[in-house]
This record gives structure tokens, C-alpha cells and sequence, in this order.
């Protein structure tokens, strides 16, 4: 079956304060997000007709914008008002929503003191980001060429678009090579995450996890963090060298899209899904739908 196109739908979108059609929701050639990355965005979903920790994704929304030098037009209560409205204009109580602001097409250059800052919200019913049957085989990785850049280089802690561009590189040539995703070593040479997942190791019963000093400290990872120690589980959170891969008897990604994926093979390495991850699997279900 072919894929509709994301820009060929039927559907509302909130842009800049209006619910428009979904085929209408168009920015200019010129904008300066799309020249020089400035744009920022989160991922959410809504489950039985609540939006998972919503406020959390929007703050970190409005953090985002702010690492990279632009406020936000709406406070923090108006967007979360706006994504109500845009699954309710969608007759949406199950799916996953895109924010995404970004810098317009004001003037062209890397100064862009001028630009309309814009926002937009986008909802649709969207299933988790592996199937069913990856997710119960477990998921492939392939180690990735490009590296998570140094936090002085780089606003690692910004959920920015510019930031993904070697997350596409490294998923593509994964897939190419058989593997779902890419795992990725940050600059230093430590595993740093996936491609838009965080990553957990357990090993010897304790639950092993990269220290995000890097990148992205993901809302889901920091969710399971908590249902971890919840269950009694030790948490680690630390820099983990590629060659410690060896002693992980379980591996799973988390993240918005993901939500808790096993890991079955990593390179050479391969895992089973066991206990350790089936319970929190099954907690993280049942705080979902809380």
C-alpha cells in the first residue's frame, strides 16, 4: 500500500494562531530556518485522549528557541491550549503531535534580528515508530562514522532541526546496510545515543545509560529513568565505552517515537529481550495511560 504523502492530507494545522488546511500549512522558499537550520521542534504523543507529559515537550519547546537567540510568540499555557485544539480540530484521542517554530523569510542572511518567528502544530494518527514485529524481535544497530559533537561546538542541548543532519546521514547508511538505526559515539568516543532515541544497557540487573552531557536528555528516557527506580532497579548514568557493549545482557532505545524498543544486535553483539526490559515495557505502558 502507498504511503500518503505528509503534504497531500486531509486535516487541519495550527499555524501562527489559526487552524488552516492541512495542504495550506506553507512557509516561504526564503525562510531562514530552512537555509540555516534555526528552526526548533518537539514530539509528543497523546494517548486515550491525554497528551503525555505535554508541558515538559513545550518547555523544552520554548528552551529550545531560546538557545538558539529567539522567543517564542505564545507562552507556555497558550501552546499547550493550541495542541488541545489541533487532535480536537482532527477528531484525534489517539496520535502523535509535531511542534515546530522556526525564523520566516523577513530578510536573508545569517543575521536575523528581523524575522517573524513562527509556530506551528500538527497532529495525526501515527503508531509507534518500529512495528509491532520489530519491536518484539528487537531492533539492529549499526555503529555510525559521525560523532556527537562537543557541547562547545554545537547547542547539543537544543531540540534543533540543524542538529539532525548527521542523524539522517547515519540512519540511511544503517538501513542500507540491513540495520534499523544508528547508534551513535559522541567526540569524545563514548556512546552518546541513537539517532533520535536514547539508549539503556542493563547489565547484571542495574540499568547502564550514557550520561547526556552531549545531547539530548530525552523526556522518555528520563520517564523510564523513574519507573526504573520505582521497580528498584539501580540506574547508572555515566560514559560508557563502545567496547563495554560486551557485558549488556539487554539493550532498549526510548524516545517520544520509540517509546521502549529492545535492541537485538549491535554490530556483531546481539541481545534477548528479558526481564528487565519486558517490565518496563509493560510500566511504561501503563503510565501512558494513566
Amino acid at each position: 500500500m502507498a504511503t500518503i504523502p505528509f503534504d497531500d492530507r486531509d486535516g487541519k494545522i495550527w499555524y501562527d494562531g489559526k487552524l488552516v488546511e492541512w495542504r495550506d500549512a506553507n512557509i516561504h522558499l526564503l525562510s531562514h530556518s530552512l537555509h540555516y537550520g534555526s528552526a526548533v521542534f518537539e514530539g509528543t504523543r497523546m494517548y486515550d485522549g491525554k497528551v503525555f507529559k505535554l508541558k515538559e515537550h513545550v518547555e523544552r519547546l520554548i528552551k529550545s528557541a531560546q538557545i538558539l537567540g529567539y522567543e517564542l510568540p505564545y507562552s507556555c499555557d497558550e501552546i499547550m491550549e493550541a495542541t488541545l485544539k489541533e487532535f480536537e480540530a482532527n477528531n484525534l484521542t489517539e496520535g502523535y503531535v509535531r511542534h515546530v517554530a522556526w525564523r520566516g523569510a523577513d530578510e536573508m542572511g545569517l543575521g536575523a534580528r528581523n524575522t517573524k518567528i513562527h509556530l506551528a502544530i500538527a497532529a495525526w494518527d501515527w503508531p509507534s515508530y518500529f512495528t509491532e514485529e520489530e519491536k518484539m524481535k528487537g531492533i539492529s544497530l549499526s555503529t555510525a562514522d559521525w560523532k556527537r559533537p562537543d557541547p562547545a561546538t554545537a547547542p547539543c542541548h537544543a531540540k534543533a532541526a540543524g542538529l539532525y543532519m548527521i542523524c539522517t546521514i547515519s540512519k540511511h547508511k544503517a538501513m542500507d546496510k540491513g540495520y534499523a538505526d544508528a547508534l551513535m559515539i559522541d567526540f569524545q568516543g563514548y556512546i552518546a545515543e541513537c539517532t533520535a532515541a536514547n539508549l539503556f544497557f542493563v547489565m547484571n540487573g542495574e540499568l547502564h545509560t550514557p550520561d547526556p552531557y552531549c545531547f539530548l536528555d530525552g523526556i522518555t528516557r528520563q520517564t523510564v529513568i523513574e519507573l526504573a527506580e520505582r521497580r528498584g532497579y539501580k540506574v547508572v548514568v555515566r560514559k560508557i565505552k563502545p567496547e563495554e557493549i560486551v557485558n549488556a545482557q539487554e539493550v532498549f532505545v526510548t524516545g517520544t517515537a520509540a517509546e521502549i524498543t529492545p535492541v537485538s544486535k549491535i554490530d556483531d553483539h546481539t541481545f534477548t529481550t528479558g526481564e528487565v526490559t519486558k517490565a518496563l515495557m509493560k510500566d511504561y505502558a501503563m503510565e501512558i495511560r494513566k
